[in-house]
């Protein structure tokens, strides 16, 4: 993200003896120097604007796995319902949707002991345990995620205000000298 400005000396040219520079920023050169300044800036702008959009395709991924291992939960805490009140460890219950959910855990890589469509309770017990563990992690750490993204934003808030500022500046400091030859 860090961006150079050298100065090149116009060879043969000179106004009013006062030797011509030229600027290069990150390689573009013929720039006088307001426009060097002004690229240079934007060009910060725009390198955190692209570490801003990935920021946020790391969030939308988090939610999206917040959502699925959410249905996963949902699935469990069903088929736990469905036991009966005496406690019997040996209870079993269908797992609705038991397929996508499969697909769920086997994509996030979360290991559920017993996991089949029809489970016993103890096993319901612990995938919920399990699911709910992963589902408070990921919370955490889309909390941290968001926070990043906030100050990315943030920061590519102020990196523009600041490229604006500066082109406004260049502008003022070259119509106040033209006001002045003029004038």
């Amino acid at each position: 993200m860090l961006t150079s400005i050298t100065a090149d000396p116009i060879t043969d040219n000179s106004v009013y003896g006062i030797p011509q520079v030229e600027y290069t920023v990150d390689g573009e050169s013929g720039n006088n120097f307001g426009d060097a300044v002004s690229l240079a800036a934007f060009k910060v702008a725009t390198a955190i604007e692209s570490s801003t959009s990935a920021y946020s395709d790391v969030v939308r991924g988090r939610q999206k796995k917040l959502d699925d291992l959410g249905f996963a939960l949902a699935s469990f805490n069903k088929a736990q319902a469905e036991l009966s009140t005496d406690n019997k460890s040996t209870d079993k219950a269908t797992i609705k949707d038991f397929n996508t959910v499969k697909n769920i855990l086997d994509y996030y890589e979360v290991q559920i002991e017993g996991l089949s469509s029809s489970m016993e309770r103890g096993n319901i017990q612990k995938a919920v345990t399990e699911v709910q563990y992963r589902i408070d992690s990921e919370n955490t750490n889309l909390q941290q995620d968001m926070v990043s993204l906030q100050s990315f934003m943030s920061k590519r808030d102020n990196a523009y205000s600041t490229a604006s500022k500066i082109v406004r500046k260049c502008n003022n400091a070259a119509s106040g000298t033209i006001r002045n030859v003029v004038g």
